[in-house]
């Protein structure tokens, strides 16, 4: 039931964007108000918005009724950063999803693009790729459909070497301030008016000339990145969240801003491209490499992703479906199935009778029927090693790491093989379907195992021993670990089955102490949401955006309630 003295608000907003773009009912609002993987909550309505100003009018409404809104994408992060998180908070909540909105524009023949508040890096790809061109991020999260806005805005990706996380100080933002009035920020770098209203149509029109468009001394990418991740003994992590370095503005915001646009480079298609698939059952030998590369190449690598031979196996029986979509329909198709699946769900949870997560346990099933996807010299290095490492080398790198790892092996443990163009996309889709896949083992195996947890940690550049050895008295409480990785800039993701009866928010914590004794920074990459607590350093950039806490509180584990009280 509404409360009535929210019926005010809910019809102005259904005067925004029509009563159809505006969801109250809980089936309907259910997928919005639930993590990818983690965290759920309560929202007294998701309203859909089709412009820029649609969005502005439809803050407007919410700041004057004193509701919190939450800016929402494509919610596929994993750590519940675009979701409510129960519903311990002191005031309703609006969910906006700007998915409608999902425009790119480019600008400098390419060389940069506007990316409004819903679109996404799959349409980014798409949008480039005739001029020759690709986006920061090519691989990854791009395969469930991830937007550009809320890339920037937790600092994503960083799995490409050449041009670490995702960042940029060209953004159009709309802030409250102290005294908890709403303004509209352009740091887009290009004139577009004097108003809100002017800015929001002028942009999302194109209602701009060349000359309107500046070249600020500002960075529309982390230009420093290839030179941090080279520095193999520095004390400090590559990358991290809590990185003062890459907070500004919309980047690293975590929805304390309502991004509407983000302005980014955008890179040339290499000419040549090679993948090398290398394994080797001694972790001490890929540390070795990842320092000779990174310290003595003059080409760096494109990525270098780790897979455990455990990680392997849960990838080729439970990633199956999704890498067999993507493989053959290509990955605009997995929104859809996304989409599908979350259908699936709503409808069978009103059947006691059928199984939580329906949708994973018919795929499952279906997956069966398909033969082996994988190409057999992976399959015959997965008998023969413990560890995976997919090695991707473009334009003079790629003859640079064929004679470095011809001479390599004539003396270490191990051994690689070249891959041909289409083993290359296998090795490389094998592991981005790591992430749906382990979901989908634990699901499978609910009764037989206890909970799962997922640790994003940023080692130490110097860092040795990158292959964690856990003390005994955690080690006992794990029923199964999987690792994986982008080994170059030793950013880890780890994910721990533990047995039935442990006890798992005291084991987490053992694990976090464990990292912090190794100097390690977590997360590194998808960023607190409501899964982690804000180091000092987020805490205060949190603050200072949202001196009001109107946007997504108690992110980070902060408080939910009004300026921050406790």
């Amino acid at each position: 039931m509404i409360n009535p003295e929210h019926e005010p608000l809910l019809a102005s907003l259904k005067s925004i964007v029509g009563k159809r773009y505006v969801l109250t009912a809980p089936a309907k609002i259910q997928p919005y108000c639930k993590g990818f993987r983690f965290g759920e909550g309560e929202a007294l309505a998701v309203a859909r918005p089709a412009t820029l100003l649609q969005v502005w009018q439809l803050l407007q409404q919410c700041v004057a009724a004193d509701v919190i809104v939450i800016m929402q994408a494509a919610n596929t992060g994993l750590t519940g950063g675009s979701t409510p998180d129960g519903n311990q908070y002191d005031r309703p909540i609006v969910i906006i999803n700007t998915m409608r909105i999902d425009q790119i524009q480019l600008i400098d023949n390419a060389k940069q693009i506007i990316g409004l508040a819903g679109s996404t890096l799959f349409g980014l790809e798409t949008v480039l790729a005739p001029y020759g061109r690709e986006p920061h991020s090519v691989i990854g999260s791009s395969c469930i459909g991830a937007s550009i806005v809320g890339g920037i805005c937790n600092n994503s990706g960083g799995a490409l070497v050449q041009r670490g996380p995702a960042y940029t100080e060209l953004s159009l933002y709309a802030q409250i301030a102290a005294d908890g009035t709403l303004s509209l920020v352009n740091h887009l770098g290009i004139d577009l008016g004097e108003t809100p209203e002017a800015m929001l149509t002028n942009l999302e029109q194109q209602n701009y000339r060349q000359t309107d468009i500046h070249y600020p001394d500002k960075r529309a990418s982390d230009d420093e990145y290839h030179h941090r991740v080279r520095q193999v003994d520095e004390e400090t992590p590559a990358r991290f969240n809590n990185d003062g370095r890459r907070l500004h503005e919309a980047s690293g915001c975590a929805g304390k801003l309502a991004v509407f646009a983000v302005r980014l480079d955008t890179y040339p298609i290499a000419k040549k491209q090679q993948v090398f698939y290398i394994g080797t059952n001694d972790s001490t030998v890929l540390a070795k490499m990842r320092r000779d590369i990174l310290s003595e190449f003059d080409n760096l690598p494109v990525s270098g992703e780790y897979l455990s031979r455990e990680y392997y196996d849960v990838c080729k029986k439970y990633g199956k479906d999704t890498f067999l979509v993507i493989d053959k329909l290509g990955s605009k198709y997995i929104p859809k199935l996304f989409s599908l699946k979350r259908t699936v769900d709503r409808i069978a949870g009103n059947f006691k009778f059928l199984p939580a997560k329906l949708s994973d346990h018919l795929m499952q099933y279906l997956s069966y029927l398909w033969p082996n996807h994988l190409p057999k010299k992976m399959d015959a290095f997965r008998e023969r090693f413990a560890h995976h490492w997919i090695l991707e080398m473009n334009d003079d790198g790629v003859e640079e790491a064929r004679q470095y790892l011809s001479t390599f092996f004539a003396s270490h443990e191990g051994d690689y093989f070249e891959c041909t163009p289409a083993e290359g996309e296998k090795a490389i889709l094998h592991r981005f379907v790591a992430g749906g896949a382990v979901g989908r083992y634990h699901t499978i195996k609910r009764k037989q195992f206890g909970p799962m947890m997922t640790v994003d940690v940023a080692l130490k550049r110097n860092e040795q021993q990158w292959l964690e050895v856990l003390p005994q008295e955690i080690e006992d409480k794990l029923e199964a670990k999987l690792y994986l990785g982008h080994l170059f800039c030793h950013v880890m993701h780890q994910n721990y089955i533990l047995k039935k009866g442990v006890d798992a928010k005291a084991l987490k914590q053992q694990l976090l102490a464990f990292f912090d004794a190794r100097g390690a920074e977590y997360p590194a990459e998808h960023n607190v949401g409501h899964e982690y607590h804000a180091k000092p350093a987020l805490k205060t950039f949190y603050r200072k955006l949202d001196p009001t806490n109107g946007f997504n509180p108690g992110i980070g584990k902060t408080s939910k309630n009004k300026h921050w009280s406790e």
